[in-house]
């Protein structure tokens, strides 16, 4: 059977800790040939059958980078076989020398017929599956201007623990220790104020996709109430998105963030 996890290399070795395979514990050397760090015969008291019949099977888990560059690349094969110019006036893009170009968060992004994107600011494969999945999976629905939750979308429940920790929880810290974090997103990311909604202290609407808005509203500490944070989509948004890029799209627009608050401290 295929070792899978390494738990399966773990219940195979000495757990001697012997150091000689150049990790501090034999657990930590199974993590590692699991990873595809170090090969299996680096252990020296393994039997040399069991290496060979092993090292063809080892199910190597890739990293959460890894898993993104595959998934962009599947991405990248599919744009190559879609007419970009018919998917333009769908999803509110325009053609700009046989590039389809959409404007997101106030900045424009380019790809071309072979999956290539382009745009005036760095690029990241967060933002890059998103992207590519608005073009490839966007209905073009028309936004309702009613606004939900994450957890609301379709199988949005099944992400939205995972969601809150990664976007609205991490958004909220930033929030609370900087400031300007609300002007920063009208003026970078083009963020528009709008009416307070349920009543928050600031409420902003920002487009990373022009059919796929996205409010943040927070709510400011007071007496002994602490302060919070949530982020709408519209009710559309899992029309013209996967619910999986929608919450990639979160984290993008928190990692984007947390480098701009890096350069101002």
């Amino acid at each position: 059977m295929a070792a899978k996890s390494p738990l399966d290399i773990y219940k195979l070795l000495q757990k001697t800790n012997c150091r000689q395979c150049g990790e501090t514990t034999c657990l930590a050397f199974a993590a590692s040939v699991i990873k595809k760090h170090k090969p299996l015969r680096l252990c020296p008291h393994l039997d040399s059958e069991i290496i060979e019949r092993l090292e063809g099977e080892v199910t190597t888990q890739m990293t959460a980078e890894e898993k993104q560059l595959e998934r962009l690349g599947e991405l990248k094969r599919q744009i190559r076989g879609v007419e970009l110019e018919s998917r333009a006036e769908v999803l509110g893009a325009r053609m700009n020398g046989g590039e389809l170009t959409i404007r997101c968060l106030g900045r424009d992004f380019s790809v071309d017929a072979r999956g290539r994107i382009s745009s005036d600011c760095h690029t990241h494969a967060w933002f890059s599956i998103p992207f590519l999945s608005y073009i490839l999976s966007g209905q073009g629905k028309e936004t309702t201007g009613e606004w939900v939750s994450f957890r609301n979308l379709k199988d949005g429940l099944s992400w939205d623990a995972f969601f809150e920790r990664q976007c609205p929880q991490k958004l909220k810290k930033l929030a609370d220790r900087h400031s300007e974090l609300f002007g920063d997103l009208i003026s970078l990311f083009g963020a528009t104020t709008t009416k307070n909604y349920l009543e928050s202290d600031i409420s902003v609407v920002l487009h990373p996709f022009p059919k796929v808005p996205m409010m943040v509203c927070y709510w400011e500490p007071q007496d002994d109430l602490d302060s919070d944070l949530r982020v709408f989509f519209d009710s559309t948004a899992d029309q013209n998105l996967t619910t999986e890029s929608v919450f990639g799209l979160g984290v993008a627009m928190v990692m984007m963030l947390e480098k701009i608050m890096e350069r101002h401290m």
